[in-house]
């Protein structure tokens, strides 16, 4: 298992380094925001640990982007422990917020319960995709078949349709979705609105029945649910 370790106070990058490694984690760092968002994109470590005050980009913001890419487990370090930061830190997608001073072993703790759980959840997920109707979409690759036929969406628009496959019949409330698409800032329920055209477009989905994206006014959007398509069948049945 490989951590990232990211903060600019570097005896404590030593020491936890030095411990990380004596618990049989492969270890590599980063000192400020910038080198966090790089080291994640080449090392792609197993989980992160992330300080929120660091130098020319801090942790909410590297976490916020972050999850624009990856689901890669995120345990926040702060010296500060108020509400609001605890908060802010779990609603930009860290799994869970340590604050300093702590406990090593604690740390190490709950860094085996949040892997356990992952390990668990990509235990459930059947080979990384998810199948909705007559659309497959490779969590990998965040490529998305209908009928077997291959669509180009944004990374964005993936998260979205993602969100939608997932709950395949049930309606998604706008905030959820806005949420969980841009990370808790930056989206609104227009700029939602702008992306589910984008994707009925490029899948060529229905206007409306079976396997179309419902709007219910004040409510949110659902992927009508259907039935897999013959040719999406013999797709998953093939891979």
């Amino acid at each position: 298992m490989k951590v990232l370790l990211v903060d600019a106070d570097h005896d404590l990058i030593d020491v936890m380094t030095y411990a990380l490694r004596r618990d049989g984690y492969a270890v590599v760092s980063a000192a400020d925001g910038l080198q966090a968002l790089e080291r994640v994109r080449t090392e792609k470590p197993d989980i992160i640990l992330l300080e929120t005050q660091l130098p020319k980009l801090d942790g909410f913001e590297v976490c916020r982007r972050i999850r624009h890419e990856s689901d890669v487990p995120i345990i926040m370090l702060s010296q500060r422990g108020d509400e609001q930061d605890v908060l802010r830190g779990l609603q930009r997608g860290a799994d869970d917020y340590v604050t300093k001073p702590f406990s090593l072993k604690q740390l190490a703790a709950r860094m085996e319960a949040i892997l356990r759980r992952c390990r668990a959840d990509q235990h459930r997920r059947v080979a990384s995709e998810v199948q909705a109707g007559d659309l497959l979409l490779r969590l990998q690759s965040h490529e998305v078949l209908r009928d077997g036929e291959a669509a180009q969406l944004t990374p964005l628009e993936f998260r979205i349709l993602y969100l939608l496959a997932m709950n395949e019949g049930q309606f998604i409330p706008y905030a959820r979705l806005v949420d969980y698409a841009w990370g808790y800032e930056g989206g609104d329920a227009s700029l939602l609105k702008t992306h589910i055209c984008h994707i009925r477009q490029k899948l060529g989905l229905p206007s409306e029945g079976a396997g179309s994206i419902r709007s219910l006014a004040t409510v949110g959007y659902s992927l009508v649910k259907r039935r897999a398509a013959p040719e999406a069948d013999r797709y998953r049945a093939a891979s």
